[in-house]
């Protein structure tokens, strides 16, 4: 899963790249699409869908969309989605996200993956036409990094819809590949098989059990381990008892199919009446977990070996053996039942200590040995009971998560309320304070703009006197002053005075109206700089208005929002109870079903093993009567 997505991250990156040389080598990327990507990368596909679905409702809600970084991927993120829900097992939402994509106006490579995932749903719900339709629907090259999964699973769609022959091409040629070869050649062999075509069938199989992989290469292992039991067990079917040794014996004896292979190993011996032989594989697997069915079979496959080797005595004690073995087994599945019944097995499920991995199957062997575990692996093994469990820890997840969401907001709601009694007091006080100072600053601007309307008039009508500096203005009042004061005396020294004042009033008069030009200039020049005090002013002002609202948005319209989120977590909550208690009944109703089936055949077992040891004891006692009664003949006929 981690490479799968790893693939899908390189393919973003790709596009991203691409972009970006044919615009700008710093196009902008989206670093809400690449924190979704994050969480997935780690498994948590339930955050990266809940922040890229967040992600893609805003970016639907802007008005420029080409201004959002996002809208270089919108494509691939609404892709991303539904891969995400598939990786989750949303397989129904993630189908409908990927039917749109693949309906939508993408990209052909794009819309080849979504018809390859879609495909891939339709496969794992068993939907096989819809699996052929949408699997059908790719055109075209196929994504570098899907391309050997796409043909592996057409392959596998065209098996179950009965075109072996198409299947059989596809898987021929995908054997070549290399990391693909155990995984094609075990599905060749299955194809040819159904197809008609037995011992080519076989000989695939063969071929499969047979390949080279590393040894820390577990899934390969895997399936060459499975190749190799098909094989042995088809051979047995078909009462090859002797060539199916040879296959069986190829199964690791660590791996996860070692039980049955041995069992099968020794059953293929039983069959040829080599019982001595059979004593090997199986003596190997009476050792092993008492709770495993073929570790059960071998429990009276043993003895019956040793029954047909004569070995009545040993039989008959291997039999006691079998017979405590099953007794303690059939406590230990009532104990369980019982736990089950009353709870403890979903109680268990969802223990801390299994979500410290991320590998959760990995923790449940690492539970305590207590009723309702003692069978949780085996119960493992069924699919549907997995998908189930799954599911179940999913909810209950979803369920703490619900919880949480509910104390955060708690936790907003006093954070709104300490903002409230702290901001309220203090509010009508700066605003009174500033509405006085808004006063002067509206008086300001209008003084500020009479100037600019003054000095535009002087450069359409010139007036001079209206620029006169201050001393200027005082001399002028001070001749003035002087002159009313000569007024009506003919003097001659009131004559000269006059004469000497109106020279001076022309020095003025020249020194105003020569220099005006300078003068217009320099205050308009004042002017501009007193532009930057008012921009500055201004920008005062913006930042306590914007202040001002940002303290009053703190706290005030948060609680419909609240409110409605606090009633959606209620109704989701409840949702999310009544599924648990839907899919926790269904796994104690799987667990009880298949322990009961358990315990039903270890009766007959048991009754088995009575028997055998009942017959395995008379023969014993016969045949020690039948030695003592040769040693006595032997003794008489001495001399």
């Amino acid at each position: 899963m981690a490479c799968r997505f790893i693939a899908l991250l390189g393919l973003f990156v790709a596009s991203a790249t691409g972009v970006a040389d044919s615009s700008s080598t710093n196009a902008p990327r989206d670093l809400f699409l690449g924190e979704s990507f994050y969480y997935a990368e780690q498994g948590l596909y339930f955050d990266a869908i809940s922040r890229l679905d967040a992600e893609l409702q805003q970016y639907h809600r802007v008005d420029e969309r080409q201004l959002d970084p996002l809208h270089i991927h919108a494509n691939y993120a609404e892709f991303s989605v539904g891969d995400f829900e598939l990786s989750y097992r949303m397989h129904r939402k993630a189908g409908r996200a990927i039917q749109a994509v693949l309906e939508g106006n993408v990209s052909q490579d794009i819309r080849n993956e979504a018809a390859y995932r879609l495909a891939r749903i339709y496969y794992e719900k068993g939907e096989k036409v819809n699996a052929l339709h949408t699997i059908d629907r790719i055109e075209g090259e196929v994504p570098a990094h899907i391309r050997h999964d796409e043909r592996l699973l057409r392959a596998q769609i065209y098996t179950v819809n009965g075109r072996f022959t198409e299947a059989v091409d596809i898987l021929e040629k995908l054997e070549k590949v290399d990391g693909y070869e155990g995984f094609a050649g075990y599905n060749l062999g299955v194809a040819l098989i159904l197809q008609g075509e037995e011992d080519k069938g076989l000989a695939q199989l063969d071929k499969a059990g047979q390949i080279k992989v590393d040894d820390d290469d577990e899934p390969a292992l895997a399936i060459r381990d499975k190749a190799n039991l098909t094989l042995g067990y088809r051979l047995l079917k078909n009462e090859k008892a002797g060539s199916a040794a040879q296959y069986l014996d190829r199964v690791r004896l660590e791996g996860p199919f070692s039980n049955k292979a041995l069992l099968g190993a020794g059953w293929s011996n039983v069959a040829r009446q080599k019982f001595d032989r059979a004593l090997v594989p199986w003596s190997i697997l009476f050792k092993r977990n008492s709770t495993n069915k073929a570790v059960q079979e071998s429990l009276l496959g043993v003895p019956y070996a040793y029954a047909n080797l004569e070995l009545h005595g040993r039989a008959a004690v291997l039999y006691g053996s079998a017979l405590d073995a099953f007794g303690a087994e059939l406590v230990r599945l009532k104990d369980s039942v019982a736990s089950i019944r009353s709870g403890n097995f979903l109680k268990v499920m969802v223990r801390e200590e299994i979500k410290l991995d991320s590998n959760w199957l990995i923790r449940l062997r690492e539970l305590p040995e207590t009723p309702e575990t003692y069978y949780l692996m085996d119960l493992m093994a069924s699919n549907d009971f997995q998908a189930l469990l799954k599911n179940y820890l999913d909810l209950e997840d979803m369920r703490q998560r619900l919880v949480a969401w509910q104390g955060h907001l708690d936790a907003y709601e006093d954070m709104i309320a300490l903002r409230r009694n702290y901001y309220e007091p203090l509010l009508p006080g700066i605003d009174e304070r500033f509405r006085v100072l808004d006063s002067k600053i509206r008086l300001r601007m209008e003084q500020r703009q009479s100037l600019d309307d003054r000095l535009q008039r002087l450069l359409v009508a010139p007036r001079p006197e209206l620029l006169a500096t201050a001393d200027e203005r005082m001399a002028l009042e001070s001749l003035d002053s002087i002159a009313a004061d000569y007024a009506g005396n003919d003097s001659a020294s009131a004559v000269e005075a006059r004469r000497r004042i109106a020279r001076l009033r022309g020095v003025l008069a020249w020194n105003i109206h020569t220099d005006y030009d300078r003068r217009l200039t320099e205050a308009f020049e004042h002017l501009r700089e007193l532009d930057d005090d008012v921009a500055r002013l201004e920008s005062i002002y913006a930042s306590y208005v914007r202040t001002r609202q940002a303290a009053t948005q703190s706290y005030q319209g948060y609680e419909n929002r609240i409110s409605l989120s606090r009633n959606n977590i209620r109704q989701a909550s409840l949702k999310v109870d009544r599924l648990m208690n839907g899919v926790g009944h269904m796994l104690e109703t799987m667990a009880i079903k298949e322990l009961e089936q358990r315990q039903r055949r270890l009766e007959q077992y048991r009754v088995q093993a009575r028997f055998a040891m009942a017959e395995s004891y008379d023969r014993a006692v016969k045949a020690q009567q039948s030695q003592a009664h040769d040693s006595a003949g032997e003794e008489e006929s001495s001399p």
